[in-house]
């Protein structure tokens, strides 16, 4: 017996013998549990990202949450990996890693099977992923993520689609333009210029020193100024990490970038999306993205109240992932949107929609009719209705009080008079109307109430 399973089997034990602490009651920290309205809203938010998904043509696809380490290694942000993964050795001597997110596991997907799948593929899912960094607002260790990916996409227009879908998700959700901007960046454009900015002050900068600037520029909101030159100057040198601060002003990039030619195809990606209707975008000059695996375009969805200050979701283009399983590269761009900040942003603009029960018709019991209440029951969900029967002894008015604190709108008692004459008083709770129905006509009543009530 290893020593970690040794100590894990005595604390058990342990455990099991003492028992004179309860259990906390609590979930392990930065995790949620949902109560049934909870999972109302995260239904309707689950939901209405997979419709929108379905109507462009995207295809659901799911994988394990369990990745080798491995597979972080090398394109994701380090970071992420030393610092914000579950990672753990298990039985096998095998180093695992809850994914932090699903983007290499979707790109290993894809390589798995790259001679049979028809490109270009468009998948989404709706995982949850795992960070360990500290619970706040906006941000938990467990969330639910939306990733919408387009591999072998035909350059420019998987770009349009992706952003379109992000938008017309937003849109799906009641959200309009004037509440959330757009930004959007180039990863090219962002090391041409520091190139450019580099080799005018006499300095040339390789690949991991273009990487370590850019994961800086990721983290430059989270530093002070004194911090920002600092990281910078221990990350390629005192003399570049000055030479680049110095020269990386708005008005020295505006003009580097002029002269750029990946500059051209961006600005016509966001003349197209203005054509297309989508109208609340911006260019963010310093929007970087933490993953290294970014390629080219990058973008960030932002609310514009101020109350919810970091981005919402994000994604881009990421053409070089196949790399790790040694195949070719494919173009790929997509997006990830976690349900977390997703809901603070509706919370704040009154988007979320009010509680309302999936069950549609609660059976109240009169006496000893709770066999027949079941008959009653039975005959309904053959017709599609989703109803809940009474189980307790409670008298009639609280069995109303207990259909409304559930959501639930429609009511009927059944006591031995209903079950003799067959027919049945249908009450709408919200408006207190009521109709006597037949049980024959009890399925198509409940569908047309509330038109004729």
């Amino acid at each position: 017996m290893g020593f970690v399973t040794a100590r894990l089997s005595a604390t058990l034990e342990h455990t099991m013998i003492k028992k004179t602490t309860p259990l906390s009651t609590a979930p392990y920290k930065g995790v949620r549990d949902f109560y049934p309205r909870d999972m109302a809203i995260f239904n309707h938010i689950t939901d209405t990202m997979r419709s929108v998904a379905e109507q462009f043509g995207f295809e659901e696809y799911q994988t394990s949450l369990l990745e080798p380490t491995e597979l972080y290694l090398n394109k994701t942000s380090a970071e992420i990996v030393n610092e914000q993964t579950y990672t753990f050795t298990d039985r096998g001597d095998r180093s695992v890693t809850l994914r932090p997110e699903m983007t290499p596991s979707v790109t290993r997907l894809v390589a798995g099977r790259r001679r049979e799948l028809p490109l270009p593929l468009k998948w989404y899912s709706i995982p949850n992923c795992f960070r360990y960094e500290r619970p706040q607002k906006g941000r938990v260790r467990e969330h639910w993520q939306l990733n919408c990916d387009i591999f072998g996409d035909t350059g420019v227009r998987g770009e349009i689609e992706i952003i379109l879908l992000a938008h017309e998700i937003m849109k799906a959700f009641g959200a309009r333009d004037e509440m959330f901007t757009i930004k959007l960046n180039n990863r090219t454009i962002l090391t041409d210029t520091l190139t450019r900015v580099a080799s005018d002050g006499g300095y040339e900068l390789d690949e991991n020193q273009t990487r370590a600037i850019l994961r800086i520029m990721d983290r430059k909101e989270k530093l002070s100024p004194e911090e920002y030159a600092n990281a910078m100057q221990e990350a390629v040198g005192a003399e570049i990490g000055r030479t680049l601060i110095d020269a990386h002003t708005p008005e020295r990039v505006g003009a580097i970038m002029a002269e750029l030619p990946s500059l051209q195809a961006f600005v016509a990606l966001q003349e197209e999306l203005h054509r297309l209707g989508i109208t609340n975008i911006e260019h963010s000059t310093e929007l970087v993205r933490g993953f290294d695996y970014y390629t080219g375009l990058v973008f960030e969805v932002f609310d514009t109240s101020g109350e919810n200050t970091r981005s919402l979701f994000g994604g881009g283009r990421y053409d070089n992932l196949m790399e790790l399983f040694g195949q070719e590269p494919i173009p790929a761009v997509g997006f990830g949107m976690g349900d977390t900040a997703l809901r603070d942003f509706l919370e704040t603009h009154k988007l979320l929609p009010s509680y309302q029960s999936r069950t549609t018709l609660y059976i109240a019991t009169i006496g000893e009719t709770f066999a027949g209440a079941e008959y009653v029951a039975q005959q309904l969900r053959a017709q599609d209705v989703s109803v809940s029967v009474n189980l307790g002894t409670k008298k009639l008015g609280e069995q109303i009080k207990q259909a409304e604190s559930l959501g639930i709108e429609f009511l009927i008692a059944v006591g031995e008079d209903e079950l003799r004459s067959g027919t049945f008083t249908l009450k709408h709770l919200p408006s207190r109307s009521e109709r006597t129905v037949t049980l024959d006509d009890l399925a198509e009543a409940l569908f047309s109430f509330e038109e004729h009530a």
